[in-house]
């Protein structure tokens, strides 16, 4: 008995069934010394032993079976075959536990003997072919030889083995423990053919799942196509589509773009759920991306940042296979490759119209939704790659930002994190893990993928790592899954198809899946596609609810501020006062029809004469009237007035008549615009942002100037006064004009000679020392005039000598400029009294030009008939233009420039602006949300029904 229980335990040793060193010991010394007490005291050593030996055969026999059943492998993964053999150590504990019933009335507990024999035979293999972490006293080992320590028990174990071998161990039944022996040598070769034939099955099952994944896409296929058919017959036929009611994904993604595109200054926390995919640059996110949308939409590059802004990508079901940007109404059709280069190139050039200032990278978002058969549903957003180094290319900081950029996305509590990480290169080169890891430690929204596994298998020295990868313990980062896919072959131009079937096939022949480095649910794009749709909808319906419930409470919030600050005034945001704002200006230019005829020609021939009258007077009629008689004086005024009106005349005619309008125009907005106190200040830069564009913008008519031109021409040769009537006029409006003339004159001449003695008196002021001179030089001219009423416009030389001799004598040396520029003035104002008086002696020199008294005979009054003719005329016909063109082009440039406006929102943002307007549009924001969720909600609760 003895020398069976050593042969157990050796063998046990030898089958590495580990135990510590002080129990081994102690373990063999109970054994002996309990079997010896048993054998001698009870003396049934051998029926007990033919009782051990048949619970051995039944629990063979039980092994034998269980090894002969086919081990079920699901489609999640294949169990550990160990699994099985555990209950076996149960069973044996079992049968001891019987055994110990069985000698109740002895007095030695054969338990330990029973386990050292029955684990020796059956446990020690058991745990050998599982590899369990469960086996009993297993300790780990690092491939040292482990030697036992002294035993404390070894004097009593002597003793005992000296006493057994001393006669006892000859009752044994040597047969029975050669048979026994057998059994235990039958059992071990049983388990390792188990064991391979486990293994073997294990490869089967794994065949036969890629076999049946293949399997599955070729009917889907297959159905994608007669579904093509089918739309193609109904494209064919009369029978008229039925609207299709939007489905839940576009729903949801109408509310994600209401919230992304929209800046708010209440700072909406926007926590709703989307899958962002984050990863490092060339690391495969696009390809991965494109994977799943099943087609290649996104520019291409090797080595470069391609993604230079965030895509949000809305998958949804659909008969065809399409593409559309959010906004417009292009649709591109995914399976032309035609159409697929143009949404390439909309794409780039969408990005790059994001990027301003030279800008590398841009945070708005491209909105893009695809729609397809078999398409699982849901948002996700493409970020640009997190790179290690800025090259020379990049703005400074591109690095900081593209970090800011992706942990905005990613700092969301709802969204879904999909972590790429590149599988040809070191996983110690990753920057993307730490970055989630910083947002996700607990990886309860992140998956992570890991791209270019065939490359992966190719380079890899030890298979192993990509295990541990895909287990969840290289990296630190945690995830909620783990999947291996493939992104292409390197080509380019490679299809989604071709890119699909190549990892197929390589996934039916992968090393790496053979050898069990991971699951089958854990390979393949379209496994990845299933798990991330899955995990998408599950947190949207976790999160949705109460994203709308805070959003109903901002709403309260609003309209209770509306309330309280702006009471009694309608509530209408930026829009509706943009529209507001629209119809009051064009209501305004129509106001201009109301100035009467009358109205518009007085101002008119104002602002004309205004600005031609020191041209007919001082260029004109100055020089004329030096001429001594009357034929001189109308042929010079002839020549001048031919020339003036052929080269400036109608130019000037017509930006008078340009100016007068626009300030009407601008009279009327803003008197307008005082009116209404509640927009007054809200619409005030709107309507000069319009007068503005109107003054820079607008030209006059082309043609309207030669028009113009001949009509002055025309005007002005006509010499005939009619009637008394028109004669006295033109002397009335002569008399007005050098009336002005006069003061005009005489305030220049105060302005050289200095203030005079009351202004010297009274205001304490005193004159210059130029001043002074010319007070002196002014005298001394008078005195010149007084001799000679008529003396010409200029002065003669020895005229200058004996003034400024004369000033000499006074103790006076004035300059001969100063003495000139005296006279120039002194003369026009001695000039236009002369020439006022004559006007009033020519009432009556209607009839009889030669009782004038003036050598011109009259004939300055007749050059202001003409004049006055000239300006009536003028005026009528620019206001002609005004009314009939001019106004009504104004009002066409002023909507086609309100439509522009209207679809410009950071200049509406702009020229509209306050608090009222503010909170207006954060209130409508808030309520189109919220009504966009609870529909969402309630679509999503019928589709979950």
């Amino acid at each position: 008995m003895y020398a069976l229980g050593r042969h157990r335990i050796h063998h046990a040793r030898r089958s590495q069934f580990h135990i510590t060193r002080r129990s081994y010991y102690s373990f063999i010394g109970r054994a002996a010394y309990r079997g010896a007490k048993w054998m001698l005291v009870a003396g049934a050593g051998v029926g007990s032993m033919k009782y051990v030996s048949s619970k051995v055969d039944e629990t063979h026999e039980n092994v034998s079976q269980r090894l002969r059943q086919p081990y079920d492998f699901v489609m999640s993964g294949v169990h550990d075959i160990g699994t099985r053999f555990r209950n076996l150590s149960i069973k044996a504990g079992e049968y001891s536990d019987n055994m110990r019933k069985r000698q109740e009335t002895l007095e030695v507990d054969p338990k330990a003997l029973l386990q050292g024999i029955v684990y020796s035979s059956i446990s020690s293999p058991m745990y050998l072919l599982a590899g369990s972490a469960e086996a009993p006293h297993k300790v780990k080992s690092d491939g040292a030889d482990h030697h036992p320590k002294e035993n404390p028990h070894k004097k009593e174990e002597t003793k005992i083995l000296s006493f057994l071998s001393s006669g006892t161990g000859g009752d044994m039944d040597k047969e029975k423990e050669r048979k026994v022996q057998e059994e235990h040598g039958k059992l071990k070769d049983e388990l390792s053919t188990a064991r391979e034939e486990s293994h073997k099955k294990e490869q089967e099952l794994r065949i036969e799942l890629i076999k049946l994944q293949e399997s599955y896409k070729r009917d889907l296929e297959k159905l994608r196509a007669d579904n093509e058919l089918l739309r193609h017959l109904v494209k064919n036929t009369n029978v008229k589509p039925q609207t299709i009611k939007k489905s839940i994904i576009d729903m949801y993604a109408d509310v994600l773009d209401t919230l992304s595109h929209n800046d708010t200054s209440y700072k909406i926390q926007d926590h709703l759920p989307r899958v962002v995919v984050v990863g490092d640059q060339s690391a495969g996110k696009t390809s991965v991306l494109e994977m799943l949308i099943r087609a290649r939409i996104f520019p291409r590059g090797h080595g470069e940042m391609m993604t230079r802004s965030p895509v949000q990508v809305t998958l949804g079901e659909g008969s065809r296979h399409t593409a559309q940007f959010k906004g417009t109404d292009r649709v591109y059709d995914l399976s032309s490759e035609a159409q697929l280069y143009e949404l390439r190139k909309d794409v780039e050039r969408r990005m790059r119209k994001n990027l301003k200032d030279g800008e590398t990278i841009s945070s708005e978002v491209i909105s893009l939704t695809v729609k397809g058969p078999g398409l699982h549903r849901m948002v996700l957003v493409d970020l640009p790659g997190i790179i290690s180094t800025e090259t020379s290319g990049m703005k400074p900081r591109t690095k900081e930002k593209l970090t800011e950029m992706c942990s905005k996305f990613m700092k969301n509590p709802n969204a879904i994190i999909l972590c790429i990480q590149d599988g040809s290169i070191d996983a110690e080169r990753s920057n993307v893990t730490n970055i989630v890891q910083a947002h996700d430690p607990k990886g309860k929204r992140t998956i992570f993928v890991l791209t270019k596994v065939d490359l992966a298998e190719q380079n890899m020295a030890n298979p192993s790592r990509v295990k541990k990868i895909l287990e969840g313990k290289l990296f630190p980062m945690k995830a909620l899954g783990y999947y291996a896919v493939v992104t292409g072959r390197g080509p380019q131009d490679d299809t989604v198809e071709s890119i699909g079937a190549y990892e197929e096939d390589f996934f039916s022949r992968s090393k790496l899946f053979r050898s069990g480095a991971f699951r089958a649910s854990q390979m393949s794009t379209s496994n990845l596609s299933l798990a991330v749709s899955e995990c998408f909808w599950k947190m949207v319906k976790d999160s949705v609810e109460q994203q709308a419930d805070n959003f109903r409470a901002m709403r309260y919030n609003l309209e209770a501020e509306w309330r309280n600050t702006f009471a009694g005034i309608r509530e209408m945001d930026r829009n509706d006062l943009y529209e507001k704002a629209k119809d009051e200006i064009l209501d305004d230019i129509a106001c201009l029809h109301k100035i009467t005829p009358l109205e518009w020609e007085s101002l008119l021939q104002d602002a004309i004469w205004e600005k031609i009258s020191p041209t007919i007077v001082d260029d004109i009629y100055l020089n004329a009237a030096e001429c001594d008689n009357a034929s001189n004086f109308n042929t010079k005024v002839d020549i001048a007035l031919k020339d003036w009106t052929d080269d400036l005349l109608p130019q000037i005619s017509i930006d008078v008549g340009w100016h007068t309008l626009f300030k009407q125009l601008e009279t009327i907005i803003f008197s307008k615009a005082n009116k209404d106190k509640d927009t007054a200040d809200l619409f005030l830069p709107l309507k000069k942002d319009i007068l503005n564009e109107i003054e820079k913008q607008h030209k006059w008519q082309t043609n309207a100037q030669k028009r113009l031109s001949v009509i002055q021409k025309n005007a002005l040769e006509d010499t005939a006064v009619t009637n008394k009537m028109q004669w006295d006029n033109s002397i009335a409006f002569m008399e007005r004009i050098l009336n002005e003339r006069i003061r005009t004159a005489k305030t220049d001449l105060d302005k050289c000679i200095g203030p005079s003695w009351s202004e010297r008196w009274m205001g304490w002021k005193t004159r210059t020392p130029i001043e002074s001179q010319s007070v002196a030089a002014k005298n001394e001219l008078e005195r010149l005039l007084i001799a000679n009423e008529f003396h010409p416009k200029e002065l003669e030389t020895d005229e200058l000598t004996t003034v400024r001799k004369n000033l000499q004598t006074q103790g006076v040396d004035v300059p001969y400029e100063i003495i000139c520029n005296v006279w120039s003035k002194l003369y026009k104002l001695s000039f236009l009294k002369r020439s006022l008086a004559c006007a009033q002696q020519c009432r009556k020199a209607y009839y009889h030009r030669s009782v004038a008294c003036n050598a011109v005979e009259c004939n300055d009054v007749v050059l202001f008939w003409r004049a006055t003719r000239m300006l009536e005329i003028t005026s009528n016909a620019i206001r002609l233009q005004i009314m009939n063109t001019e106004a009504q082009r104004i009002e066409k440039e002023v909507k086609q420039y309100l439509e522009n406006l209207s679809h410009d929102e950071e200049k509406k943002k702009e020229l509209i602006t306050g608090k009222r307007v503010d909170l207006a549009e954060e209130l409508r924001r808030v309520r189109g949300i919220q009504d966009r969720l609870e529909s969402f909600i309630d679509e999503l609760r019928q589709d979950h029904s």
